[in-house]
Formats: C-alpha cells, sequence, structure tokens
C-alpha cells in the first residue's frame, strides 16, 4: 500500500494538471474584464481571501489523522464513531443558529468566534479524556457551521450593500477559493504526512499546526477586514446595537423575528415545489453517505500499512479531477447537462460503495480495491457538488436559498448520526471486535442510500424533462459554485 498510495498521487497530480489545461482552453474565463480591472474590487477580494484560505487550511489540516488520533489513544471504534455522532449533533444543534449568530455580534465578530472555538478545538487533542475530546467535537461542529456561513455572509454583505460592486462579480472570488479549496486539501495530506510520519511528531502534530493558521486568520480578521469596516464608519459590519444600548432589546428580539421568518419561507419553498423536495433529497442521501465515509475510510486501509496523509491528498486529488472533469464536459465543446453529470456521478458513487461491500469482507480484505474504490467515490464527489450547486441556483429563489439549504442539512446529519449508531451498535453487539461485518454491512447500506438518490435524480428530471431552467445554455453556467 506504500508505493500504491505514491505512485497515486503522482498519477492523480498529473491527470489533474492536464484537465486544468484541457478546461483552461476550452472553458472561457468567469472574471469579467471591467472586475479584474477595478483596483478596488481586487483590493477587497485579496482581504476577503486572505483570511478565508487560511481558515480552510485549518480546517483541512485536521482531515487526515483524526480517526489515527482516537486510536492512537487506545479507544475502541464503537467509542470513536460516538465522537463522529457528537461532532455531526453539534452540527445540526448549531447550523441553524449561525445565521443568527452573525446578526446578534455582526459578521466579523462570529468570524472571531470561528477563530477562538476552532483552536480550542484542536488543543483538545492534546487531551486523551474522553469528555475532554467530545468537548472538542462539539466545538468543531459550532466551528464548521460558521466556516460554511459566516465567511461568504460577510464578503456578500461588504460587496452588495457596501462596495456596491456588481453581482456579476460575486462568481469570480468564490472560484478562485474553490480552486485554491482544492490545492489546499492536497497540500495539508502531504503537510500532515510530513509532520505525523516522515518527521515522526505523531498524529497530533497537524492539529497542533492548525492553531496558528487559525490565529493568523483571526489577525487578518480583526486588523484588515477592521479596517476595512472603519474605512465605511457606521455601515460597517452590521446596523447592530451592543447589548447595553438603549433598545439593544428590541433590536434582538427583530433578528430573533427575521430569523424564524426565514426557517418559515425555507421550509414553504422546499415543501411546495416537488423539483426542490428531491433535490433536497439527493443532497440528504448523497452527502449523508460522505460523512460515513469520512468516518469508514481510515480503519479500513490503516491496518494496511499505507501513509495516511499521502492516502487524503490522493482522495482530495480525485475530487479535483471530478471538478476540472464538470468543467470539460459542460464546456461548449462537449455540452454535457448537469443534470446527466449529476446522475453519473450518483452512478459512480454507487458502483464504487458496492464494490467496498466485497473489499471489505472480513478475513479476506483487499486493501488496493478498497483504496480505488474510495478514489472512484471522490471522483464521483468532484463531479456531483458543482452540478448539485448548479441545479440549486436554479430551483430555488435566491432570498430562500440560505434557509432552504439549512433545511436540506438537518436530513443529512441526522442520516449520518443514525448510520453511525447503527455501526456503534452492532461493534458493540460483537465485544468491539473489528474483524466482524460492521463495516461490510455499513457500506452495503451507504449502496443502499445511493440507489435511493439515484432513483430521486432520474424522479426530478423526468418531472422536469422539459424544465429550461435545469438546463444549461449554450456556455457553461457560472452557478457552478454556491
Amino acid at each position: 500500500m506504500l508505493v500504491t498510495a505514491y505512485l497515486a498521487i503522482v498519477v492523480l497530480l498529473a491527470l489533474c494538471v492536464g484537465l486544468e489545461l484541457t478546461a483552461r482552453r476550452l472553458v472561457p474565463p468567469q472574471s469579467t474584464p471591467t472586475a479584474a480591472a477595478n483596483p478596488a474590487f481586487r483590493r477587497f477580494q485579496r482581504t476577503f481571501l486572505r483570511a478565508y484560505l487560511l481558515a480552510l487550511w485549518a480546517d483541512w489540516l485536521q482531515g487526515p489523522y483524526l480517526y489515527k488520533l482516537y486510536r492512537h489513544y487506545s479507544f475502541l471504534e464503537s467509542q470513536i464513531a460516538i465522537l463522529y455522532v457528537c461532532g455531526l449533533a453539534s452540527c445540526i444543534l448549531f447550523a441553524p443558529f449561525s445565521g443568527w449568530l452573525s446578526q446578534v455580534l455582526g459578521r466579523r465578530r462570529t468570524c472571531l468566534l470561528f477563530c477562538l472555538s476552532y483552536s480550542a478545538c484542536c488543543l483538545t487533542k492534546l487531551s486523551t479524556a474522553y469528555f475532554v475530546l467530545i468537548l472538542g467535537r462539539i466545538l468543531g461542529g459550532l466551528s464548521t457551521s460558521l466556516l460554511t456561513t459566516t465567511f461568504e455572509a460577510w464578503y456578500v454583505h461588504r460587496h452588495v450593500d457596501i462596495h456596491d460592486f456588481p453581482k456579476e462579480w460575486i462568481p469570480s472570488t468564490f472560484t478562485k477559493a474553490a480552486t485554491w479549496n482544492h490545492g489546499l486539501a492536497v497540500g495539508a495530506g502531504l503537510v500532515a504526512n510530513l509532520l505525523a510520519e516522515w518527521l515522526h511528531l505523531g498524529p497530533v502534530a497537524p492539529f497542533l499546526l492548525a492553531v496558528p493558521c487559525l490565529v493568523c486568520c483571526g489577525w487578518v480578521v480583526l486588523t484588515d477586514w477592521g479596517k476595512e469596516e472603519a474605512e465605511d464608519g457606521a455601515q460597517g459590519d452590521e446596523q447592530k446595537l451592543p447589548f447595553g444600548a438603549p433598545n439593544a432589546g428590541v433590536s434582538r428580539l427583530s433578528a430573533r423575528a427575521r430569523f424564524s421568518r426565514s426557517c418559515q419561507d425555507g421550509l414553504r419553498c422546499l415543501l411546495s415545489d416537488r423539483r426542490v423536495m428531491l433535490l433536497g433529497g439527493v443532497q440528504a442521501l448523497f452527502e449523508s453517505v460522505l460523512y460515513i465515509f469520512v468516518f469508514l475510510w481510515t480503519p479500513v486501509l490503516d491496518p494496511h500499512g499505507p501513509p495516511l496523509g499521502i492516502v487524503f491528498s490522493c482522495l482530495m486529488a480525485a475530487s479535483m479531477a471530478g471538478s476540472l472533469l464538470y468543467r470539460v464536459a459542460t464546456s461548449t465543446r462537449y455540452h454535457l447537462q448537469p443534470g446527466h453529470v449529476l446522475c453519473l456521478a450518483v452512478l459512480m458513487a454507487f458502483f464504487s460503495l458496492f464494490m467496498l461491500t466485497f473489499s471489505t469482507a472480513p478475513g479476506q480484505p483487499r486493501p488496493r480495491e478498497s483504496f480505488l474504490a474510495f478514489l472512484l467515490l471522490e471522483l464521483a464527489c468532484g463531479l456531483y457538488f458543482p452540478a448539485v450547486s448548479f441545479l440549486q441556483g436554479r430551483v430555488i429563489p435566491e432570498e430562500k436559498r440560505a434557509s432552504v439549504l439549512a433545511w436540506f442539512r438537518l436530513p443529512l446529519h441526522l442520516l449520518a448520526c443514525l448510520g453511525l449508531l447503527a455501526l456503534h451498535g452492532e461493534i458493540s453487539g460483537t465485544g468491539g471486535g473489528e474483524e466482524g461485518n460492521g463495516t461490510r454491512h455499513m457500506f452495503a447500506g451507504c449502496a443502499v442510500m445511493m440507489l435511493a438518490a439515484l432513483m430521486a435524480v432520474v424522479s426530478l428530471f423526468t418531472l422536469g424533462r422539459n424544465d429550461t431552467e435545469l438546463r444549461l445554455e449554450g456556455t457553461r453556467d457560472e452557478g457552478e459554485l454556491d
């Protein structure tokens, strides 16, 4: 497996370079000349990306060795499953309130709260106490909820409401962020592997490296973002009142009322449009399987001695290759529709999970086949995310998108929690042994969920066969990124 992992990363990186060159030739640049030539916009964009990319880098550093760290502390697989469930449950708990926190504390302060909570989450990994690690997972769930909402909310608010830049320029920033995000994910695996295995610092080292990255992110938010807001005076972040100010309670009641109304509007949109409901079903089924996969890939491969950081980089490179394939497939030359790509992605994911039900058979593990199946699953993810993002942009009204997506995430996290709890129950029922059928049964259950997602995709496009909103006109749509 050692040679396989290093060979795979070389091949995948070469594939990504080839696909990037092909995509640049086939797909015109997303940013408009006016945006690229506007020095104020470019300065604002750089200010945002400096903080956001540091936050993403710190997040990716924690991916390769999380499970390995818990095993290093001699916890059983059933105990580790509960730790993962605590993280997912905290996401369910905090996700609806992340937008409300931004309204009460202010977007910039909420970003600082993210840096503080995620740093505390990383520092809890120094402890071997189970309760402290559970607390760390809860803080991680809070931090993840803030990362996925607050940074983007700060950028969009200032882009539109403060600087009055055209909305058409927003995708150019998030296109840059997504491009860097893929590279950061691959690099995080390589750096984590360097620290944990080549330098023999142990699986806790990547988490400790994430802390100064988060401190730097917080410093950028505090200084550069603070300077950006100070230049605009009172309109800087939000028209919010301090806690002791007159009418502060009324302001917060108003924020709660807006939050409640937003949730109701999102649920009404979800229930009134069958296309939105089917798309939400696809997202819940597909992405809950990914959460379960995040838990399972390390125990499947680690007993066979691969460098986990390199394996993680391979998985991220496969996802990057899928994203680049989407750009090529939906270009004016090939003109595949995002719906077709989504169907292909779900079908590939189903096939990879079907493979894993055989390659993880007790007593007859086939790690190379499992590794290949994991790479296929990540390739499918790279195709899935831009395709589903395009469709969400077409069927969900922009003003209700945040609340509808929050409702999508609720069953997503619940399904992932139930899956991990089922795995915990099966492992506990066999005395905590790892040679049982728990992992194999979980992959079989995930394959069934992916088959249900495939049926939902087919239903969606049977329903909207003649719906022009679900189709791509002429060129690749800029809604590839959310």
